[in-house]
């Protein structure tokens, strides 16, 4: 009996181990159309942020690139992911974002498809990213464009940040600087 109880146990310990995703198993696809395996950000601070073109807080591309342009050799990424779902102030085509991005505010940080972050069709990230179940920290909801969220170098999920706090605010610099 005992050996029965041992391996039942294993079998759901092994079950259960393969049904916990984190974030070194998710991917994305990218605005190129290439899928991105997050196992490559292992070692790596990530930001993850929802952007638009035609937002009030748009403006914050030149601060998450100057961002970026400062810590990105210091082992620091920014994932960005265009969202339509706030009052339609992304309907732009991939290209489009693209030459948005590039034209406006020199983005060189990663840009991912067009994704939903709620809802229905939530993409897996954001499924991660806002479900306790998943990123073990807290349950959130996206509440508008340029909400923020903060990966460790080890893949443990940090932290949620609104649309107003800045990309450079002081606790996120901090946090980069960290070791």
């Amino acid at each position: 009996m005992k050996s029965i109880i041992f391996a039942f146990s294993i079998a759901f310990s092994v079950s259960f181990s393969f049904s916990q995703q984190g974030f070194y198993d998710l991917s994305a696809t990218d605005i190129d159309g290439n899928s991105v395996d997050f196992s490559k950000y292992k070692g790596k601070k990530v930001m993850i942020v929802n952007v638009a073109s035609e937002c009030g807080y748009t403006p914050q591309y030149k601060s998450l690139q100057e961002l970026y342009d400062s810590y990105k050799n210091s082992g620091f990424e920014i994932l960005a992911f265009p969202c339509n779902q706030f009052m339609g102030q992304e309907p732009g085509s991939a290209s489009q974002i693209i030459s948005f991005c590039e034209k406006n505010y020199g983005v060189s940080f990663t840009l991912f498809e067009k994704i939903e972050v709620k809802g229905k069709n939530l993409h897996p990230v954001y499924a991660w990213l806002t479900d306790k179940s998943l990123n073990g920290i807290e349950n959130v909801s996206v509440s508008w464009n340029f909400n923020k969220f903060l990966i460790d170098e080890n893949g443990q999920y940090i932290r949620h940040l609104k649309s107003n706090i800045q990309p450079k605010d002081d606790s996120i610099i901090q946090w980069i600087e960290s070791k």
